[in-house]
């Protein structure tokens, strides 16, 4: 894709914390000055804070396996460093910063001495934002990049960018406003109030969070009761299960919780859905009992949100939860159907040598029924992977088989494009995480009486 020209009207300026708002209105003042016709105006869509990711970069350069710049993007150069990382500290190879990766690194990183612990590689966060985000014409982009080492209080940047538009004619400019913070996580939690108050009044509000959130922090405290929408991607959290149950004690308390990575479901449920429109095979969704669910091994989020999807769509009830581990971290999550069937769903997590950009993206699902008479065996398969483990799942039914084809562009900052489109509550969603968190609160109850 062909990068959106851009403009500056001023480059990344240092200043103080009280200096932002005035600095900001100079740079407006000054396109308005000595010409008829102003050449830029300030967008007036919405305004957005981006926490970025905190700590995987820093650590991996801390620790001297990492060299490029601190930018929050998993791109080639961190997964290279993320893959020697697990080589030398003996952990599974997959390029990703899973939960056992990051906990080991943090705990190397706590070894070094102070002089180790101050980051000199270049910090970019902040100073851009991706073409799709752009495009949408922000009116105010506050960028929040925490940092490790010292606390020094924090540091502010502001500067004005203007995506030229494709079509345009070149007159007239519609321009975004930056702010970027950085300062370590405690300092940035003194300011919360500052940055809620950074947001334009009279415009939606928009958190992008693309760290793993955390209720109990100050700043996201602060930031819930500012916005409209805290937008979150749970393919990076560290632990999805709890998370999500923490997403949904957030919208309980009338908190819009937006997650990119449901979007990247949409192509498996449409194809769930067109699997049962003809009429024959309708009548056979209530005799559908078992349900298994291959995923990547690293994240159960995607698996978890489909299966919440797939129980409240036909109402089903969880009842009870085992998990049995294993190679592929088996579980089994049981519901009760309206018509009092016991339905088995089977959760497996699969080890896969060909690590995608996603952690925990589906694999395979297969829905069938021990009626042997029921036509509603389906069996749906990623496009990359194929159906060999589904189909060798064996079935006395005649199976509809689909391929489902991934989004053009699962990368988070081209779903933001089209979430930023969506500013109402998404209800699907929130029915389908509700029975999600249903079934997780059976898993942490089988926890507590195991212990």
């Amino acid at each position: 894709m062909t990068p959106t020209p851009i403009v500056a009207l001023q480059k990344p300026k240092d200043i103080s914390l009280h200096e932002i708002e005035a600095e900001l209105s100079k740079i407006w003042l000054s396109q308005n000055s000595g010409s008829g016709t102003p050449i830029a105006t300030r967008a007036a869509t919405f305004s957005m804070v981006v926490y970025e990711p905190e700590e995987f970069q820093q650590l991996l350069a801390g620790l001297g396996f990492y060299s490029g710049p601190i930018d929050g993007i998993h791109g080639p150069l961190t997964k290279a460093a993320v893959k020697e990382a697990q080589i030398a500290y003996d952990l599974r190879v997959t390029g990703r910063v899973d939960p056992i990766t990051l906990a080991r690194l943090r705990e190397e990183f706590a070894k070094q001495p102070d002089d180790r612990t101050q980051i000199t590689n270049l910090n970019a966060r902040g100073f851009s934002i991706s073409d799709a985000i752009a495009a949408q014409n922000p009116c105010r982009i506050i960028t929040l990049c925490p940092v490790l080492g010292d606390d020094q209080g924090v540091s502010a940047q502001v500067s004005a960018y203007c995506p030229v538009q494709k079509g345009g004619t070149g007159s007239n400019l519609v321009c975004c406003e930056y702010i970027t913070l950085r300062g370590t996580k405690a300092a940035l939690e003194r300011v919360s109030d500052v940055v809620a108050s950074l947001m334009i009044p009279d415009l939606p509000k928009f958190i992008w969070w693309k760290a793993t959130p955390n209720p109990e922090q100050t700043l996201f405290q602060s930031l819930t009761t500012a916005t409209n929408c805290i937008i979150v991607d749970s393919s990076y959290f560290s632990d999805a299960e709890s998370e999500l149950l923490k997403m949904q004690h957030l919208i309980e308390d009338n908190t819009f919780i937006a997650d990119l990575n449901w979007h990247r479901l949409s192509p498996w449920q449409e194809l769930t859905a067109a699997a049962f429109d003809p009429p024959e095979r309708r009548d056979s969704l209530a005799e559908m009992d078992q349900i298994a669910i291959d995923y990547e091994k690293g994240n159960a989020a995607q698996a978890l949100m489909y299966l919440g999807w797939l129980a409240s769509r036909l109402g089903w009830k969880p009842v009870d939860y085992q998990a049995t581990g294993g190679d592929y971290d088996l579980r089994h999550i049981y519901f009760e159907g309206t018509n009092h069937r016991r339905i088995e769903a089977e959760l497996a997590a699969i080890p896969t040598a060909d690590w995608g950009e996603i952690m925990g993206d589906l694999v395979g699902i297969r829905l069938t029924s021990t009626n042997c008479n029921a036509d509603c065996c389906t069996i749906l398969c990623s496009e990359t992977t194929g159906c060999m483990r589904m189909e060798a799942g064996g079935s006395a039914q005649s199976c509809r088989t689909e391929q489902v084809s991934a989004l053009s562009d699962q990368r988070a900052e081209a779903l933001m494009s089209q979430q930023l489109q969506r500013w109402g509550r998404d209800m699907l969603y929130e029915e389908s995480l509700a029975v999600t968190a249903e079934i997780l609160a059976l898993r942490d109850r089988s926890l507590d009486s195991s212990h």
